[in-house]
């Protein structure tokens, strides 16, 4: 198994390769959406308008978890990727036992912390009152859930770094198909508990998630097994590395919607947090797409990288941009042409609409272009610069978005809530595509 993937990663056609990795991996993470996704649908229209936006309030909170996965997964998929291109048994032989061990100690801290401070993040974002209380109470079930969805989703991105991205697929699959399943009939059986509801849904898919996604590394995997649990401290800088600059991306993303949803509620009440809700729902949604194009890229980046075939490393990078722009596509044009259409299925009033459909449209302007930034950072990762890919990053979500977000409507008005995040993105595209270029040229010196 391990030779015939390493085969295929290092000298398979790269289109037909691209759609081998590419179809499952955006199914796998389009799943992964739909959790997030389907809950503030159910909310909004079973629950109400309030519970959809206590939901969606404090959902960045809980952002700290996808952060911790990430850094793991992503830190340790690379080094998989990267090993199977070398032929290090050794190496891949320590990276679970290394993995689970880091998802035990972090996964305690973050639950703690998360149940302990979670009433002064929303005191941060402006959340009062009812929206407050409902938020509370859904994100504290959500963090119990802390070591079940941080195992299954750093473990599976190194089921995708291993190329059983079908597997990680379905795994990801019977998750997200619970937890839509089990969603409504807990709201509605719940009663007034109903926000609870939502989050034990969750919060049991998370853990057969889990389970499932452990008896593949325990029975299935003929390349990766789970030997003795312990830091391994060389494997751990290395992940520790490359991962950071993935688990930035979302904890930053935290610091990010934290803001936007700070500035909603400053400049336009209850009615343009709601807005803002259901516009990063489906911000975020479409966003999952795009990740798997780069979660296909990074095992096919990190092989041929580590066998020294930079030829097909930059095939690669070209063919994955205009494969990723083109499923931007899927997303841009409804949004852009159908907004009133796709606001209303969170059960957003018309009131609210009436004002907010050109907001939605200017907050979305630039995602067309977002595949080619996602690919820059995926390919810095997959080679092990997580400098670089962490310098991207801190442009977008910290760096240039937190002061121009500050400053911007203090200056321009509070139209430039909605007008600052695409201007940045549009500036960080640029500069990331320049570095990209920079390292690939370099490889002909190399």
């Amino acid at each position: 198994m391990e030779k015939t993937m390493k085969e295929k990663l290092l000298k398979d056609n790269l289109v037909r390769l691209m759609f081998h990795q590419a179809i499952p991996a955006v199914i796998g993470m389009i799943v992964i959406g739909l959790y997030p996704l389907m809950d503030g649908i159910f909310a909004g229209n079973i629950l109400g308008e309030k519970a959809l936006t206590a939901c969606s309030v404090s959902a960045p909170i809980t952002f700290i978890n996808n952060g911790v996965a990430t850094l793991i997964g992503i830190g340790s998929a690379s080094i998989l990727s990267r090993a199977l291109g070398e032929g290090d048994q050794d190496k891949i032989d320590k990276i679970m036992g290394n993995l689970i061990y880091w998802v035990i100690l972090l996964s305690l801290v973050i639950t703690i912390s998360g149940l302990l401070l979670a009433p002064y993040f929303l005191d941060i974002l402006g959340a009062s009152g009812e929206i407050k209380e409902l938020g509370l109470r859904y994100v504290r079930i959500i963090f119990l859930g802390s070591i079940f969805v941080n195992f299954a989703q750093s473990a599976t991105m190194v089921m995708r770094g291993e190329g059983q991205i079908k597997k990680a697929m379905v795994i990801m699959g019977l998750g997200a198909a619970l937890n839509i399943a089990l969603d409504p009939i807990f709201m509605i059986a719940m009663g007034q508990h109903g926000i609870e509801g939502v989050a034990i849904a969750t919060l049991i898919a998370q853990f057969v998630q889990a389970g499932v996604t452990l008896y593949y590394f325990r029975r299935q995997s003929k390349v990766v097994k789970i030997g003795k649990i312990n830091k391994n401290k060389y494997i751990s800088k290395e992940m520790m590395g490359v991962g950071v600059s993935a688990m930035l991306m979302q904890v930053l993303f935290m610091v990010q919607q934290s803001l936007l949803y700070k500035q909603a509620f400053q400049y336009g009440g209850d009615e343009w947090a709601t807005l803002m809700a259901a516009t990063l729902r489906f911000y975020g949604f479409s966003f999952i797409p795009l990740w798997g194009m780069s979660q296909a890229l990074q095992p096919i980046i990190g092989a041929n990288f580590g066998a020294k075939q930079y030829k097909r490393v930059k095939e690669t990078m070209k063919i994955f941009i205009i494969a990723g722009t083109i499923l931007a596509l899927v997303f841009y044009i409804p949004a852009q042409f159908f907004t009133s259409k796709l606001l209303s299925i969170f059960n957003v009033s018309h009131a609210i609409l009436g004002n907010g459909i050109g907001h939605f449209k200017i907050f979305y302007s630039v995602y067309i272009l977002y595949a080619a930034m996602i690919m820059a950072i995926t390919f810095f990762q997959s080679i092990g610069n997580g400098k670089k890919a962490g310098i991207i990053v801190m442009l977008r979500q910290l760096i240039l978005f937190v002061p121009a977000m500050l400053i911007f409507p203090e200056l321009f008005g509070s139209g430039a809530v909605w007008w600052t995040e695409p201007l940045v993105d549009f500036t960080v595209i640029v500069i990331s595509l320049v570095m990209m270029f920079k390292e690939l040229n370099k490889l002909k010196t190399i």
